[in-house]
């Protein structure tokens, strides 16, 4: 009995020292995500889940809401000015914004992207808008990059990253890059027999 006790008390003094270790690692982990700006228990909302509220400045320090922008369909697109992926995604969006900005869709009148840049320096972020022609008025960043309150809120963890949200506010549609973005707004717009 004895051999089986001592037995038991090194097990149960080898499991408290891992349960320890792994919390450690957990906070650590947490602690290093945190200094990084990275959200480590961020959820990212779903379809058919109310898109959160994002308030943001745009480069002339106007305050933009997602919630101004209801009645329309929006593209929430999160991106910077560094993002190679997101620079070539860009002519994408530039194009999908001039072919259905005035267009009707099942819910909402006119489309619109709400460019969230995670950015950390203004200057590059401008130059950026600038040189992908970027010409929609929703151009918003609080430039903390990672850090920003609006990635967190959708959980972003990389970018790009784009959420569709019709007039009612609801995300109807999430991830669209290329031909994926056409073909969604294409799927939601009315058809027309005149146009």
């Amino acid at each position: 009995m004895t051999i089986f006790t001592s037995f038991n008390c090194v097990l149960n003094a080898f499991n408290s020292f891992t349960k320890i270790v792994n919390m450690k690692k957990s906070i650590i982990l947490y602690i290093i995500g945190s200094l990084l700006g990275l959200t480590l228990i961020a959820q990212t909302p779903e379809i058919g889940q109310l898109a959160p509220e994002i308030k943001l400045e745009t480069p002339d320090g106007d305050t933009i809401k997602l919630s101004d922008l209801r009645g329309k369909l929006v593209l929430i697109d999160f991106w910077a000015s560094w993002c190679a992926p997101c620079r070539r995604e860009n002519p994408n969006l530039v194009g999908a914004y001039q072919h259905f900005k005035d267009t009707e869709f099942k819910n909402g009148e006119g489309f619109v992207i709400l460019s969230v840049s995670l950015d950390l320096k203004r200057e590059h972020w401008i130059k950026a808008i600038e040189d992908d022609k970027l010409n929609w008025p929703y151009n918003v960043s609080d430039l903390k990059g990672w850090r920003s309150e609006a990635a967190k809120e959708y959980g972003v963890n990389m970018i790009p990253s784009s959420f569709l949200v019709n007039a009612n506010g609801i995300i109807i549609d999430k991830n669209l890059r290329g031909d994926k973005l056409e073909s969604a707004l294409k799927k939601h717009r009315v058809w027309k027999l005149w146009r």
